[in-house]
């Protein structure tokens, strides 16, 4: 009986550091072209003059003063302050201290949104922009009220859950189309590669 030759295996090398290193390729392309960054907005407005000084907002309360001058590189310290204070007013409904924040000639606008993230993380009930200063405060807790309640507000919250999941899965949705069209070349380019490099080793193999 003839003794079967083992058949010496064959490795097509440019085939496999393509298929090896341009995913890494396209991966360091994505990073430094900030593919997968996810921007997101604020609303923001600013109240006029009158409506400033007809509630007396500098009197509402005593304000302790943040002052940012600087860099946000260099007022992390003084950011995580501010964010433990704002925590602190809502979560034991002071009504008599507040929160101050002066923007000063050298503060960056990374600094600036910073600040506007605290508040809306923190749920921060009442927060404003006057000229250069912030002002920021809680209210009182709210009185108990006694009688009959509906049973609807696991409902409301149950559907307010529902709506803001639709809501992300929507977002999430646009994101990946609106990012497949913008990078399908690349997609189809390595593709392309891939199945080009199997035809190729296919091909060399049948030769051998």
């Amino acid at each position: 009986m003839d003794k079967k030759l083992k058949r010496r295996k064959i490795f097509y090398v440019p085939g496999m550091i393509s298929l090896i290193f341009i995913p890494f390729m396209c991966l360091y392309y994505f990073y430094k072209v900030d593919a997968f960054k996810v921007y997101g907005s604020l609303e923001f407005g600013i109240p006029d003059k009158e409506d400033f000084e007809k509630y007396k907002v500098e009197d509402l309360r005593k304000y302790k003063t943040f002052s940012f001058n600087e860099k946000k590189s260099k007022q992390k310290q003084q950011l995580n302050e501010l964010r433990f204070f704002t925590r602190d007013l809502v979560k034991r409904f002071d009504s008599i201290n507040g929160a101050k924040i002066h923007f000063g000639s050298k503060t960056d606008y990374d600094t600036f949104v910073s600040v506007m993230d605290i508040m809306v993380e923190e749920k921060m009930p009442v927060w404003a922009l006057f000229s250069d200063n912030m002002y920021a405060f809680a209210h009182a807790k709210p009185k108990k009220k006694h009688g009959f309640i509906c049973g609807t507000m696991a409902n409301t919250r149950e559907n307010t859950l529902r709506i803001e999941e639709e809501n992300q899965k929507k977002e999430l949705h646009v994101f990946q189309v609106s990012f497949f069209k913008e990078q399908w070349i690349l997609f189809l380019g390595y593709l392309g590669i891939a199945l080009l490099n199997i035809f190729a080793l296919v091909k060399f193999n049948k030769n051998k």
